[in-house]
């Protein structure tokens, strides 16, 4: 190799020794985390809402000087990079409750951002306003790093703690408190009202306000009339409310649920729903009858006027009753009706039925159907479980037994006819 060529040779490594040095390592002179906070979507919520709040932690730290040189060793960790971040979200003086605990990030690093979501819980009286929301940040950075040698780095980590305050705002809206709820004839398998009383307990004016109440789940209590216009329903005031409601056939005495909100209008206009509210309603037992008479006794050939008692044993009282009786064979009737007008919980009403049994009846103990129409308070029309109106059948004694039965009658008006004629006969002679 020419001497010009060596030249050559030792100046393109000199230039790469210049241009790439040889183990070279970064180093960052200075440079520390810098944190923020905000809520990812709305910062609205409304009194009773549960919901997830979403905060975005962002980290905008810089480092300010990088050093690229030889026999420097690279450090594990970047000055800008929170570690083990931790998000804790206090209530402060919002009316609200935090559900959810606070949670770990982990490593944070410059120019990122993440996300922690919390479950809070409005209070549901809680008062319109804009409030301010602390977020609680924990986290440990890279506050110095020391080499020693080529080889030994001792680093020194600093912990920090700090607290951004978030806005959020709770909207003003009509909460409701139903502080009264009467039922009126409320009966098992019957129609009767429901009157109640609700109070705005929010700090919104509800304008074209209707009061509505709906079937709470499986609950035998059914609105017939489900709506009630109040118009404007400003906050503090009491509204009265009557509903026409109806109970299955299958409830029982006992206390049901009914849901109630309101549908009103805004202050920004638009048609809103209030949270409903749910509340217990007594329901009375049903209207139920008992026969309280002994069983008539007849005989077969026997036509009767059937006494029958009826007591209603229900909890509330019948209007218009007429009790009916079903005559079937052996039994016939032309009078199967009877009619006793009002009867309170209680109260007894006899009934007369004029029933005839066949000559060829069984001598035995029968069950005739028997039931009662009757008029609620509400006058709707409604028939009782059918009853069973025990009826005895049993033969006939004595000269009663000899006249009922047909062959004995033959005998007797045969001889009644014999004597007659021998009177006769004997006159004439």
């Amino acid at each position: 190799m020419t001497i010009n060529g060596k030249k050559i040779l030792l100046l393109s490594v000199l230039c790469l020794f210049l241009i790439c040095p040889a183990f070279a390592g970064t180093k960052y002179m200075a440079g520390s985390p810098e944190l923020s906070a905000y809520i990812s979507g709305s910062n609205e919520l409304s009194p009773g809402d549960e919901t997830t709040l979403v905060v975005v932690i962002q980290n905008t730290g810089l480092n300010e000087f990088k050093f690229i040189q030889s026999g420097i060793v690279d450090r594990d960790d970047q000055p800008n990079t929170a570690k083990f971040l931790t998000v804790s979200l206090q209530p402060g003086t919002v009316p609200l409750t935090v559900k959810s605990d606070p949670q770990m990030l982990g490593d944070l690093s410059g120019a990122s951002s993440a996300s922690a979501s919390f479950l809070v819980k409005v209070r549901s009286d809680a008062p319109a306003g804009t409030y301010s929301l602390p977020v609680g940040l924990n986290y440990t950075y890279l506050y110095a790093a020391e080499q020693y040698g080529v080889d030994t780095i001792a680093y020194t980590y600093k912990t920090k703690d700090m607290s951004i305050s978030l806005p959020v705002r709770i909207k003003p809206d009509v909460s409701i408190d139903v502080i009264s709820s009467t039922p009126e004839h409320l009966n098992v398998g019957t129609e009767g009202y429901l009157n109640m009383k609700i109070k705005n307990t929010g700090s919104e004016t509800g304008t074209k306000a209707i009061v509505k109440i709906t079937q709470s789940g499986n609950s035998p209590i059914v609105p017939t009339d489900s709506s009630v216009y109040i118009g404007d329903f400003p906050p503090g005031t009491v509204a009265e409310c009557r509903y026409k409601v109806a109970v299955s056939k299958t409830a029982e005495s006992q206390t049901y649920p009914v849901d109630v909100a309101v549908e009103y209008q805004n202050s920004e206009g638009d048609f809103v729903t209030s949270k409903s509210d749910t509340i217990g309603v007594p329901v009375g037992g049903k209207v139920a009858f008992a026969i309280t008479s002994e069983p008539p006794v007849m005989h077969p050939g026997n036509k009767k006027t059937m006494t029958v008692v009826y007591k209603n044993t229900g909890d509330t009282p019948v209007y218009s009753a007429q009790a009916r009786i079903s005559a079937v064979d052996p039994f016939s009737s032309n009078d199967d009706i009877a009619y006793f007008g009002d009867l309170e919980p209680g109260q007894s009403a006899t009934a007369n039925f004029v029933v005839t049994v066949d000559r060829s009846a069984t001598i035995k103990e029968y069950g005739l159907d028997s039931e009662i129409r009757y008029r609620d308070a509400l006058d709707n029309t409604y028939i009782s479980d059918t009853m069973k109106v025990p009826v005895n059948v049993v033969a006939t004694e004595g000269i009663t037994a000899v006249l009922s039965n047909p062959i004995y009658l033959s005998i007797i008006v045969a001889g009644l006819i014999g004597i007659a004629y021998a009177i006769y006969h004997y006159r004439k002679k």
